[in-house]
């Protein structure tokens, strides 16, 4: 699995034109998830995102989890995360799962992170066409592998 995590002061998604989900002071987490992904990534995943200490405390040092601010964490959906652009100037989409492995992996992990952060979490609608806003906090921007542990 690949995250790219981004610190949020809000952030909303909407499919079909209207308000699917959204989020306060929090986490946007973009997942992609590759076809040898278990259940084993999404607890590790889960576990890392919700301890993260990316929030600042009272000496403005990021020393803070989304746990600690009782923050919100949206998760969308994103195979791209798994292209590749080894060949050509066309992505290549190969790694990434197919709905039939992707679309409970993606479902187990929000439940997952829900159980591990205690926080709100919401999503986007797998496979749907979707419109993310957001409010990049510091910026901060983090992407995380599952299979290489960073």
């Amino acid at each position: 699995m690949r995250v790219v995590i981004q610190k949020v002061e809000k952030a909303q998604v909407m499919v079909e034109g209207k308000e699917h989900a959204s989020v306060g002071r929090g986490l946007l987490v973009f997942l992609g998830v590759e076809s040898a992904d278990t259940t084993e990534d999404i607890d590790w995943l889960a576990g890392k995102i919700s301890r993260l200490r990316v929030f600042n405390d009272e000496q403005r040092v990021m020393n803070l989890s989304v746990q600690d601010v009782d923050g919100e964490i949206l998760v969308i959906s994103q195979f791209t995360l798994h292209a590749s652009t080894k060949k050509g100037n066309r992505p290549s989409y190969i790694r990434s799962a197919k709905p039939d492995h992707a679309i409970p992996m993606y479902e187990a992990f929000v439940n997952k992170l829900r159980e591990e952060s205690g926080c709100g979490v919401c999503s986007g609608e797998f496979g749907a066409y979707m419109r993310v806003s957001l409010v990049n906090d510091g910026p901060v921007t983090i992407s995380i592998d599952s299979k290489n542990k960073e």
